[in-house]
């Protein structure tokens, strides 16, 4: 980005005098070989989200700047900003989001999280790990909120914590926020988990090029008022953010199963003759 370009974004403001972009933000630079090297640490360790923000960080999209002065600049940026200043807040407040009918987004959502052992304040000191600078404009808002709407994502999606099932969702994300670390993640993950259970017949590609197929086809989460759609049943809110069940994806699963391969655990492996053990 230019200079001048970058000098735009600094005068734009939201309706409350927010600048869009700070003008002591350092300017993203692009750094391939630290996106690798990140990427390496998060195959040997998938839970280290912190090697997830610094890929992103080294792999900066062209549109990003742009993406965020059409949400955060409109109506609905402002609606947003001024009903839902703060996600984690809503989103860990189980107690309140149980008070919604049964069947609902909420109610799914508490499930996840609370199997998985989660919590968007989790994510979010885990994103601070990274140790990536904040400043008082749009440009954090819009960051923020798409690092807190990411477990929803599973959610919405039906896309596990499994290594198929994260690179699932980063590339369902790259279909609604377009960037070259969600690809370096979602492809290259795809490859190794590939790698990794040899000779199987599951449909790894497929999957992830399905969910990257969805991710296109659906209104971007990050554009919508996150407390209304945790109210509605999520069956309804599939069906209005077009989101379909994640059949390639399901199907690695029914393979894996018959080959003997835990999903969750690519490495360990067991004979067709020990069915039990899976469910185990």
């Amino acid at each position: 980005m230019t200079d001048i370009a970058r000098d735009q974004y600094t005068r734009m403001f939201s309706a409350d005098g927010t600048v869009l972009l700070h003008p002591d933000r350092p300017q993203a630079k692009y750094r391939p070989l630290r996106a690798i090297r990140n990427f390496q640490m998060l195959m040997k360790d998938k839970e280290d989200t912190a090697a997830v923000f610094r890929i992103f960080e080294s792999l900066p999209s062209k549109d990003f700047l742009p993406r965020i002065a059409a949400l955060a600049l409109s109506e609905r940026g402002t609606y947003l900003r001024e009903t839902e200043p703060s996600l984690p807040e809503i989103l860990d407040d189980h107690a309140a989001l149980r008070r919604t009918p049964k069947g609902s987004l909420a109610h799914a959502y508490c499930d996840f999280m609370e199997a998985e052992g989660l919590s968007a304040a989790g994510l979010v000191a885990e994103s601070d790990r990274a140790g990536r600078p904040r400043f008082p404009d749009l440009v954090e808002w819009y960051i923020n909120r798409s690092r807190d709407t990411h477990d929803m994502f599973h959610v919405l999606t039906g896309y596990g914590r499994d290594a198929l099932g994260e690179a699932s969702v980063l590339l369902f994300t790259h279909g609604q926020s377009p960037s070259q670390g969600h690809l370096l993640i979602g492809y290259a993950g795809a490859a190794n988990i590939k790698k990794t259970a040899k000779g199987t017949k599951a449909p790894v590609f497929g999957a992830v090029r399905e969910a990257h197929r969805i991710g296109k086809g659906a209104p971007p989460l990050i554009d919508q008022p996150i407390r209304q759609l945790l109210e509605r049943p999520l069956e309804d809110v599939r069906a209005a953010l077009r989101i379909p069940q994640p059949v390639k994806y399901r199907e690695c699963h029914r393979v894996w199963k018959a080959e003997g391969i835990d999903p969750y655990n690519l490495l360990a492996s067991r004979t067709p003759a020990e069915p039990e053990l899976m469910a185990a």
